[in-house]
């Protein structure tokens, strides 16, 4: 297919290759250098997806990458031909320079596909204005008329290109006010170079709504650009900011800023649970007063007001501090002490909270928790409902906030057909209807995500039935309405849950349209050298530095040769072209890890190794640095406690086609490297990956082993074929670019 649509677009353009007949055009001596360095870009940009073959794959659409290339190869090619031809560039200066900014266009092309500003649908509008640009500028115009309707990508790119024309002022001031209106949160890091302008004071006030810590923050520094820009604000949010930035511990008190604003609350009344800074601070009292704003919020966000109190998203904000006090004062204590036989002692922490509490405290612990402090805290919540528990009074009580979050939990660990029973048949019913119901109204997929997932996790067939039908009506309602969206998640949701049915034989990679779930072949894993590349994340945090050595100790000297570097390892399989890479877990505290990783991947890079197999070692707070960081390469992803939707997609959207591996849990070194050793043989043997029969040969293995804490934690890893929220994506990402959505 690559071939037959790179033919179209060579008939299409060859009107321009004809017409310059680059073979007749004459390049002087003193300018063959500048010809060269664009080739030569030419030549860095092809390599971006590790492949020298004029063909830019960084998209899941062929036909978007075969436009990029084109450009890329083609037309800069034509254009570079194009200033030696043109007659109105007649001085030798005039033609270097036209030829080097060429060359800075396809530097700057390469390293925003590397930083993901942009990808390849992007290139086009990208090209298209530079074209402009390069011939207004040739003729001394200002460019900044081009850059104000284009987005901020394009914009970026292309002023940077021109830092020389007499617009190139307007334009960088028109860049930064596009970049501020997609990037709120990061206005006070950036604004310094614009604190004169007139649009300051307005990006401060937007700034301030989006994310008021950081108004805090800089309000601190009363002499700062910053600081004199924010206390010379009239807006009264801005002016409430910076008063509280002089009260001790005031992020404390920011999840209550809406309420403080409004004098519905005294910075008294909440100093009685932050204390003084030193002594009383009531962690009990202070997540009991974020659950009681969270639910008093929430209230104001649902239909009649729709209004969304100040701080109450973003760092600091009161989710993000509700989640985070959960974490810090009862799941991280209750984890620790998984180990603990006596549940009295083991889960004391969550002693104090009520059934409302414990609640928040689950629903917010998604990403940390483990199985069994999930279990047993739900027990408890349960049991503090009394002699009689209505699960759906309990929902009423919090207005059913994070409700189909709950739900998605209670069935992965198998708590769902309890928590029903706890309620009349007809309302755990219209529960979930309302599960599955307005799929299509949210701004992501993380609710369809959370129903694909949760499907897979429950058993009784009575709950599997209802919910599928609920798929069904929905539907046929998005056909009837003709909403597209809606008609492809719901399509997508009914076959992947009669997949699930292994009476049905549905092959979901066929049927859906998407490379194969089920395996992968061994060609597919290999570079252009041939090598089979590896990349291990590690953090240098306690569990990182203590994991480490047994990581190296799990390679045979019979097999691999180990190479202990400064920031990382290699490790190179004795009898195959076979690599393992991993940075060292130094000192996080002090970034160190950080640079580890950033040294490796230039290295990677620098030696043309690209890695198609990534593994994640850390806690979840840890991955999103290893997404920023992995390879676009990558085909098999190991993560541990992926944490929902959120990490899925922006997995799937730096590696469309990754298979990947997650755990309910943090992942653990002795499941995590046997299913690398299992990999590994496949390598050493030449042989493609079949997971199912890859994860029954490892099911028989971990269930058969003599720890119980291994067989417990093999029972949470899921494997690609049955990662059912990683595959609802992948097929809407392909389903909504066919239908333009």
């Amino acid at each position: 297919m690559k071939y037959i649509l790179l033919w179209f677009y060579f008939l299409s353009f060859s009107c321009i290759a004809i017409s310059q007949n680059h073979d007749t055009v004459h390049i002087p001596v003193n300018r063959l250098y500048f010809h060269d360095k664009i080739k030569n870009e030419q030549k860095i940009l092809d390599l971006h997806d590790g492949k020298a073959d004029k063909f830019l794959n960084t998209s899941a659409n062929e036909e978007t990458d075969l436009k990029a290339s084109d450009i890329v190869f083609s037309k800069i090619t034509d254009l570079r031909f194009s200033v030696e031809v043109n007659k109105e560039i007649e001085k030798n200066n005039d033609k270097i320079r036209q030829l080097s900014y060429i060359e800075t266009f396809l530097k700057q092309i390469k390293q925003s596909l590397k930083d993901r500003l942009i990808n390849a649908n992007d290139v086009p509008e990208v090209y298209s204005t530079f074209v402009k640009l390069l011939e207004k500028n040739r003729r001394g115009e200002d460019i900044s008329d081009e850059i104000k309707p284009v987005s901020y990508p394009v914009a970026k790119i292309n002023t940077a290109i021109f830092f020389d024309n007499k617009g190139y002022a307007n334009s960088r001031n028109l860049v930064y006010l596009k970049y501020a209106a997609l990037h709120p949160d990061q206005i006070l890091k950036s604004i310094r170079p614009y604190v004169q302008e007139s649009y300051a004071d307005s990006l401060i006030t937007l700034a301030c709504k989006n994310n008021p810590v950081q108004i805090y923050s800089y309000a601190q520094s009363k002499t700062s650009p910053e600081g004199k820009l924010i206390h010379r604000s009239e807006n009264g949010m801005v002016k409430a900011v910076a008063k509280l930035s002089q009260t001790p511990n005031a992020l404390l008190y920011f999840p209550f800023l809406d309420n403080l604003l409004t004098e519905k609350i005294t910075i008294d009344s909440i100093r009685k649970f932050v204390g003084d800074g030193e002594n009383g601070y009531d962690s009990v009292g202070y997540f009991k007063l974020l659950v009681k704003t969270e639910i008093e919020y929430f209230m104001r966000m649902a239909p009649p007001l729709r209004d969304t109190p100040v701080a109450m998203f973003g760092v600091n904000g009161l989710r993000e501090t509700l989640r985070s006090k959960a974490l810090q004062h009862f799941i991280t204590p209750i984890n620790t002490l998984h180990d603990v036989n006596n549940l009295n002692v083991r889960m004391k922490a969550i002693d104090p909270l009520s059934p409302v509490e414990l609640y928040y405290m689950l629903v917010m612990g998604e990403n940390d928790i483990y199985t069994s402090s999930y279990k047993h805290s739900f027990n408890r919540m349960m049991q503090r409902m009394g002699t009689k528990p209505r699960g759906d009074s309990l929902l009423q009580n919090v207005h059913f906030d994070f409700f189909k979050k709950f739900i998605k939990m209670a069935a992965n660990y198998n708590k769902l057909d309890t928590f029903l029973k706890t309620m009349p048949v007809k309302s755990g019913e219209i529960l979930m209807k309302a599960f599955v119901a307005n799929l299509d109204k949210t701004g992501n997929l993380e609710d369809a995500v959370d129903v694909a997932d949760s499907y897979s996790s429950i058993s009784d067939k009575n709950l599997l039935r209802t919910i599928f039908n609920y798929v069904v009506i929905n539907e046929q309602r998005n056909q009837q309405e003709g909403n597209t969206r809606g008609k492809i998640i719901y399509n997508l949701l009914k076959t992947i849950m009669m997949s699930a049915d292994s009476t049905v034989r549905i092959d979901l990679s066929a049927t859906l349209g998407i490379p194969s779930i089920y395996d992968i072949e061994a060609k597919d894993f290999k570079d252009e050298n041939g090598a089979i590349v590896q990349q291990v994340f590690f953090y240098g945090d306690d569990d990182g530095k203590a994991f480490f050595p047994s990581f190296l100790k799990s390679f045979s000297p019979k097999l691999w040769n180990i190479n202990i570097k400064k920031e990382w390892v290699e490790i190179k399989a004795l009898k195959s072209n076979v690599w393992v890479f991993a940075n060292r877990p130094l000192d996080s505290d002090e970034n160190l890890d950080d640079s580890a990783q950033v040294h490796l991947n230039n290295y990677l890079e620098n030696n043309k190794m690209w890695p198609t197999v990534i593994v994640h070692r850390g806690h979840s707070y840890w991955l999103p640095r290893t997404i920023h960081r992995m390879s676009g390469t990558a085909k098999v992803v190991l993560i541990g406690s992926c944490g929902g939707y959120q990490n899925l997609n922006e997995i799937l959207q730096v590696c469309p086609d990754a298979h990947i591996i997650t755990t309910k849990e943090i992942g653990k070194g002795d499941i995590n490297q046997p299913i690398l050793n299992a990999l590994n043989q496949n390598f050493f043997e030449g042989t493609s990956v079949d997971w199912r029969s890859l994860w029954a040969l490892l099911t028989k293995q971990f269930m058969n082993d003599p720890k119980k804490e291994v067989r417990e934690s093999w029972e949470n890893y899921i494997p690609p074929y049955k990662n059912l929220g990683a595959i609802f994506i992948k097929a809407y990402n392909k389903q909504a670019e066919a239908s333009n959505l």
